[in-house]
């Protein structure tokens, strides 16, 4: 009709305040009731940025590997002069390590506040289990406590053997000479020592935690020089890991090893024997003990080493002694 107005007819269901004003995936009106905003908390302006889900921890992990592999591919990763891979160590070798240090043996740390933050230390720890596995241990409870490496010496056995020695270079361990304990001390290194060696590690379950003599104090002398303050740590579990009741010397001489254990489980139970039992482990590290008040000629007076070798060995027996009293019972 002519002159006629046209009256726009609004939509009912938008008249109504309490629906949402917003639309469905496929632009449909919302039928939800709305809140104060207007909006539904589906629609409400930025719920769906706040709704966005965490990546897994598959997934989270799954992105790490790949990061890995591709620095591994194009290169973009670093060994210093001593062939230490760190991103080869943190990635792969450590987590290797992780299920033994976290559910196996259930490490226990102590005094991790005595390990420095920066700058050179040198760990002087007891050796024991028949298998180097304590030096594992502590090397991943020093990465796990402080984010720090600690660079192991190690007799040149391991490094002898196939694969085990390249493992060995690239986890950061080097030999237990003073050349290169020096070169990482004064690089600011944290340097593992365990000074019984093989009279440690091969000693008989009878001996278990007596420590034995610590060689010429050799490691002393190092941290004399260096001025590194050196730090007792004391390992409480490994002794009975892999208890050794005899060992068979003759057999020791023809492979070329420093002894062959017999175990209750090895060899008699073949490759099963050669897992280890489930112990409770302590490691605990005491009070540092400064060198830097004595000049680097103090290296060169026999007895002043001799002092101070037994000052460690003795602040290390004690702490054993005490954590073996304080524990309820070997594997728990």
């Amino acid at each position: 009709m002519a002159g006629a107005e046209v009256i726009r007819i609004q939509d009912g269901r938008r008249a109504d305040p309490q629906l949402c004003r917003g639309r469905t995936a496929d632009g449909r009106p919302c039928r939800n009731r709305a809140g104060a905003s207007g909006y539904c908390k589906r629609h409400e302006p930025g719920a769906g940025r706040a709704a966005t889900p965490a990546p897994s921890r598959f997934e989270a992990d799954l992105e790490r590997a790949l990061a890995f592999l591709r620095r591994r591919v194009t290169g973009a990763y670093a060994i210093d002069d001593f062939g230490f891979d760190p991103d080869l160590t943190e990635n792969v070798l450590l987590p290797i390590l992780r299920p033994l240090f976290d559910r196996w043996w259930r490490v226990e740390q102590r005094g991790l506040e005595n390990i420095p933050a920066s700058g050179p230390a040198l760990l002087v720890s007891n050796h024991s289990g028949t298998l180097p596995l304590d030096a594992l241990m502590m090397k991943l409870a020093i990465y796990e406590g402080t984010g720090r490496h600690c660079r192991l010496l190690a007799a040149d056995l391991p490094f002898r053997l196939p694969f085990v020695g390249e493992i060995a270079r690239k986890s950061g361990n080097t030999l237990a000479c003073a050349e290169d304990s020096t070169r990482l001390l004064d690089a600011g290194e944290i340097v593992g020592v365990f000074p019984e060696g093989y009279k440690g590690i091969g000693k008989p379950f009878r001996e278990r935690y007596k420590l034995q003599r610590f060689g010429r104090g050799g490691f002393v002398e190092v941290a004399l020089r260096t001025g590194a303050p050196m730090i007792p740590v004391s390992i409480v579990g490994a002794e009975e890991i892999f208890p050794m009741i005899y060992n068979v010397k003759p057999l020791a001489r023809l492979l070329g090893f420093p002894y062959f254990p017999v175990t209750p489980t090895f060899p008699a139970l073949g490759l099963l024997g050669a897992i280890p039992l489930p112990s409770k482990w302590i490691i605990e590290y005491g009070e540092p003990i400064q060198t830097a008040p004595f000049t680097p000629d103090a290296a060169l007076d026999p007895m002043f080493v001799f002092n101070l070798t037994d000052q460690v060995r003795e602040a290390i027996q004690q702490t054993l002694y005490k954590n073996l009293m304080s524990r309820r019972s070997v594997f728990f």
